[in-house]
């Protein structure tokens, strides 16, 4: 019986030795992919953390802004139809109290109108501009707080 195991073990010893030893090599390799596997999971789950971290402020700096952006452009608003009503009824120019002649009247009130449409637009154009750099200034403050 020995000898019958032992001739059985000779004549495939080499094929036995050959599969024990890829068994090993795949036990090794799946050892250290698993590991690797592992420790990517925890990188993953780790970088899940900081971007939703990341959108969580975004979100909150997007509110801030929009609250700043409603808040500036309700007063701008208010600002734009005072100026609007003021130069609607119309500004009163000094130093034009006296009687003008015939043929100077009609130059004189075209001038008169086209100075008020002309002061409404510098009035508005100025109003635009020192919104949008107190807008400016809001919105920077926000976002480095």
């Amino acid at each position: 019986m020995w000898s019958l195991f032992t001739g059985l073990f000779s004549s495939y010893g080499t094929a036995i030795k050959t599969a024990l030893l890829v068994a090993f090599v795949c036990g090794v390799f799946f050892a250290g992919w698993h590991t690797r596997d592992r420790d990517f999971t925890v990188y993953k789950l780790a970088q899940q953390a900081i971007v939703e971290k990341q959108q969580a402020e975004n979100e909150s700096i997007k509110k801030q802004q929009e609250v700043v952006t409603k808040g500036i452009q309700d007063e701008y608003d208010a600002k734009l139809a005072l100026i609007r009503q003021y130069y609607a009824n119309g500004v009163r120019q000094s130093g034009t109290s006296a009687m003008p002649g015939i043929s100077a009247t009609t130059k004189l009130s075209d001038a008169i109108a086209t100075y008020n449409v002309l002061a409404e637009q510098c009035a508005i154009t100025t109003l635009q501009v020192t919104e949008w750099q107190k807008w400016y200034e809001e919105v920077k403050k926000a976002s480095e707080e």
